[in-house]
């Protein structure tokens, strides 16, 4: 690749993510400086159930200002495998856990300014096993039939951008 990364500063340490600024030499020679939210990496599940209802959490979402419908979704903690924080995930959000949990897709979430990197799992033979959640997490839970969510996506009344890319890549599984 002729992309060459000749400096790196870290900006700022977060919970979350950290930004650090890359200075990068591009391929006509000049170089360039980059910020980067470095981000460890997150998984989102598609819970559908028996009776072909998707799982979905509703929560507040500061940066947006809004309350979102989405996927259930978290970051994978240091040294834990994404299919293991997919099997935790599913349990802290929905209080479910999954007979079946299939790794269907994965993409950056915004390569433009971020490494986040989502890992997303289909789960089915879903039966009640809950975990507590995350004391900063206020969520409700929402099984939606399949046909429903096929219109809400149709009619704009899904924002987030995982949950719409993870409904894309499970269609196939769901018909």
């Amino acid at each position: 690749m002729p992309y060459e990364t000749l400096h790196t500063e870290t900006l700022y340490h977060g919970r979350a993510f950290n930004v650090r600024r890359d200075e990068i030499r591009l391929p006509d020679g000049k170089t360039a400086r980059v910020d980067i939210v470095d981000h460890v990496g997150a998984v989102t599940l598609v819970p559908v159930d028996e009776q072909k209802r998707v799982w979905f959490v509703r929560q507040y979402r500061h940066p947006a200002g809004d309350v979102l419908l989405e996927l259930p979704a978290g970051m994978v903690e240091p040294g834990e495998l994404p299919l293991d924080c997919a099997r935790r995930e599913i349990r802290e959000e929905i209080g479910m856990a999954a007979g079946r949990i299939e790794l269907i897709g994965e993409f950056y979430l915004a390569p433009g300014y971020s490494s986040e990197f989502m890992r997303v799992f289909l789960a089915t033979d879903l039966r009640p096993d809950p975990l507590p959640g995350d004391a900063d997490e206020f969520i409700s839970i929402e099984p939606i039939p399949l046909e429903v969510v096929q219109r809400m996506i149709e009619d704009g009344k899904i924002h987030d951008a995982k949950t719409l890319a993870s409904l894309m890549l499970a269609k196939r599984y769901l018909v």
